[in-house]
């Protein structure tokens, strides 16, 4: 992966992990109610399903390219589709009022791991991403020792930083990170990935 591959992706990651969804909430309510240390738990379970879920799709992705070079260009058009339906679904949710859930004594870790699984950015969604930045030329698990450490360091800094926010912050945190425009925003950027990405997998005629 170049330079230029990588800085892409690494923006992209960015955009992915911190548009604020149910893992963002539950981060932040952890860190209100439990304090921040313990709510660590709830990060490494983030990281736990997020590299279980970049190792399924790198084996989906091996197996499209394995298959057919046309499967592979369909099924990151249809990711790049995705990416644009979570920028639209995103921007049209962004007014719904954010819901707490306080923790109900069950484990901090597998509470957060069964939130991150149900989430709609999961298998769909790393599979999507994933897919747009993959070389078919290159062997993808060589690939994946740039990938993955880059995935997992911004994710981790991501939810930690939601951890704190509710830790410090408390309810003022949600106000902080929910904010209807910010939201917005962030959405666009799913939807100018999206049609970026789209356009780039589709063959050129010459």
């Amino acid at each position: 992966m170049s330079f230029e591959s990588w800085t892409i992706f690494a923006l992209f990651w960015v955009v992915f992990v911190t548009t604020p969804g149910p893992n963002a909430v539950n981060c932040i309510t952890n860190g209100m109610t439990l304090g921040f240390s313990r709510s660590l738990w709830g990060v490494a379970a983030i990281l736990t399903q997020a590299l279980l879920f970049l190792m399924l799709s790198a084996a989906g992705v091996t197996a499209l390219i394995a298959a057919s070079p046309v499967a592979f260009q369909v099924a990151k058009i249809i990711g790049a589709g995705f990416l644009i339906w979570l920028g639209v679904r995103g921007w049209i949710m962004a007014r719904r009022q954010v819901k707490l859930s306080p923790p109900d004594g069950k484990s901090v870790y597998w509470r957060a791991f069964a939130i991150a699984t149900i989430n709609p950015k999961s298998v769909a969604g790393y599979l999507a991403a994933f897919s747009q930045f993959v070389q078919p030329g290159v062997p993808i698990w060589s690939q994946m020792g740039v990938i993955v450490p880059t995935a997992l360091t911004i994710t981790a800094l991501s939810y930690t930083g939601y951890t704190a926010l509710g830790a410090g912050l408390g309810r003022a945190a949600l106000g902080a990170v929910f904010n209807v425009w910010l939201r917005r925003t962030l959405s666009v950027c799913f939807v100018i990935y999206g049609v970026a990405l789209g356009s780039a997998s589709v063959p050129q005629r010459t």
